[in-house]
């Protein structure tokens, strides 16, 4: 995919800000020492770290140039790496490792999941925020319009960008072995947008980017118009002509013994 672009992602930045404090109020710690914010973005989930935890080593890593530009303009005093979080295998050892709405571009759950726990300290946390909304018609619209139009060959893969979350059970199996306690929990947001326009701005910075990257200019605004008019009868309007967006997400929160 191209570059992430921090001033899309931003549109929306209060409504992508809550679920990360959210889950920022259910990590346990006083006062951690080193902690992590993967995928960081634009820096607005590593402001609120900052903010709980003054006295701590925070570090933001993202794969987005744009991204990190935009983090370390926002806190120029926080450290921000560019890194690819499938291969990332740091040295250190963290007291917190939070991962606000980034884990579901990753494949391999079973795996992965383990894998942050065991570069947890002791009594470190592993606090984890995914979109659980593949099939919401925000998103299963995306794929039939993918695969209805006459570039589906070209967008065949797009589908899979995503990995598939897991059930409850199986992040609590995934950790419990190492993991003293799991917390697991699932909110569905629901945003009053200014209409289905509004929606298709969202999902432009996240979701609908692996369907419509690959794309040349004149079928990606041929997609758009076609999947903003089934987003238009998927999404009525309210009596004051906004439309409101469900947006499901799971949390874990998870602690070394």
């Amino acid at each position: 995919m191209a570059d992430w672009s921090a001033t899309q992602y931003l549109k929306f930045s209060d409504e992508r800000t809550r679920p990360a404090l959210d889950l920022l109020a259910r990590v346990p710690l006083q006062n951690p020492g080193r902690c992590v914010d993967l995928g960081c973005g634009p820096g607005n989930s590593t402001e609120l770290l900052g903010a709980r935890f003054p006295d701590a080593s925070i570090t933001g890593l993202d794969n987005s140039p744009d991204m990190l530009a935009a983090a370390r303009k926002r806190l120029p005093h926080v450290r921000f790496d560019q890194a690819d979080l499938v291969s990332w295998a740091p040295q250190e050892r963290y007291d917190l490792i939070f991962a606000n709405a980034v884990l579901h571009w990753l494949p391999g759950h079973e795996m992965l999941f383990p894998r942050l726990a065991s570069l947890l300290n002791a009594g470190g946390c592993l606090a984890v925020q995914m979109p659980d909304n593949l099939d919401e018609p925000s998103h299963v619209l995306m794929r039939e319009v993918a695969q209805a139009g006459p570039w589906a060959e070209k967008l065949a893969a797009a589908a899979g960008s995503r990995a598939e979350i897991g059930s409850f059970d199986d992040y609590y199996r995934w950790l419990a072995g190492t993991c003293a306690s799991v917390d697991l929990w699932r909110t569905v947001y629901l945003h009053a947008l200014s209409g289905p326009t509004a929606i298709v701005e969202w999902v432009k910075g996240t979701g609908l980017r692996p369907f419509i990257d690959p794309l040349d200019e004149t079928e990606r605004r041929d997609f758009l118009a076609r999947y903003e008019e089934a987003i238009a009868a998927a999404y009525p309007p309210q009596a004051d002509g906004k439309v409101l967006l469900p947006f499901p997400r799971l949390f874990v929160v998870a602690r070394k013994p």
